[in-house]
């Protein structure tokens, strides 16, 4: 599932982040990366262990948490801590997929993989987030503030850049439920039942439609 959510930053805290990391100073992204992924990445990232990257960190995964679509859609057990990149005018990162493993303390699986943008898209040209599906292809390029939410299993890769700076923000998911499909169902019928909150809050249909969310969340989570 292919998921936009506008807005998770707060004006406040995009401000914040933004301010920060104008400062800060950037290694090379490409060490980070798993052994395939690490010949075609051209970038720039934040030391995992700056302070930058950590007060930044906290901002974005806290407004992660306390929003409820992507609580909805990516059910999380647990998240990385961010990590911020910058693309300059030449950088660019081919087509790979995510790691399966992030080797933390402990080690998390990745099911969902979350970028956060921090520059507006009037800001730089190039940098679409590309998506390749069978027969299809995805180019995504959101407004400051926004994240997307992808499958981590999806063959993906960053457009160069051509004009101004490309910021933005990544992290990755462990699921409480690790198919893909079953968190689709699950975030359809959680949109469906809040629907029917918002037009009828005493709707008979809804004690229905909880006690099966609940129960298809109980036979399935397992992460």
């Amino acid at each position: 599932m292919f998921l936009p959510i506008p807005k998770v930053l707060k004006e406040a805290e995009l401000r914040q982040v933004r301010e920060a990391l104008a400062q800060a100073k950037f290694d090379d992204g490409a060490p980070s990366a798993g052994r395939q992924a690490r010949r075609v990445k051209r970038n720039e990232q934040l030391p995992r262990d700056s302070e930058a990257a950590k007060k930044m960190g906290g901002i974005v995964s806290g407004a992660l948490r306390r929003h409820a679509a992507f609580i909805s859609a990516a059910l999380p057990y647990r998240m990385t801590e961010p990590l911020f990149n910058r693309y300059a005018p030449g950088m660019r990162y081919g087509a790979h997929i995510d790691n399966a493993i992030m080797f933390q303390t402990p080690p998390l699986r990745s099911d969902v993989s979350v970028t956060v943008f921090l520059s507006e898209p009037s800001e730089y040209d190039g940098g679409e987030l590309v998506m390749e599906e069978i027969g299809a292809r995805r180019k995504l390029k959101l407004a400051a503030g926004a994240a997307l939410l992808y499958p981590s299993t999806s063959l993906h890769r960053v457009e160069p850049v051509t004009r101004g700076a490309r910021l933005a923000a990544v992290l990755w998911v462990q699921s409480l439920v690790r198919d893909a499909e079953q968190r689709r169902l699950l975030f359809e019928l959680d949109r469906a039942t809040q629907a029917v909150a918002r037009r009828t809050a005493d709707a008979p249909e809804l004690a229905l439609l909880g006690k099966t969310y609940h129960n298809l969340l109980r036979m399935w989570a397992g992460a």
